[in-house]
């Protein structure tokens, strides 16, 4: 489980695998100066609720990941993530397509 850290008062646990796509997807937009809302479900220990952050290339975004391999990436999860980065209500994590690699996308905020 790798670790999303947004400015210096979000902290979020997203598997690695989904959060190599995010970091992508991310990237980009905040390469090319697109700013955007990231929405992800709270885990059910926190109230099951949503949390959602204005992503802008001025704001400290970190990635860390527990494992040291880099997950192949999935072009058509990311392309769906993209889609959903570019919707009105932005980037929220999608399942990865069934016919492709495995991977949940499981996302847990942790307090602190």
């Amino acid at each position: 489980m790798g670790k999303f850290f947004y400015s210096d008062t979000t902290k979020v646990d997203i598997e690695d695998r989904a959060l190599a796509h995010l970091q992508m997807v991310i990237g980009t937009k905040l390469r090319r100066g697109e700013a955007f809302h990231f929405t992800w479900r709270e885990d059910a220990s926190l109230g099951d609720g949503r949390t959602s952050v204005w992503m802008h290339a001025s704001i400290p975004v970190v990635y860390r990941f527990s494992g040291s391999r880099r997950p192949q990436l999935n072009p058509e999860w990311l392309d769906a993530l993209t889609y959903t980065a570019n919707s009105p209500t932005g980037l929220h994590l999608v399942p990865e397509p069934q016919h492709s690699a495995p991977g949940t996308g499981t996302v847990r905020t942790v307090k602190g």
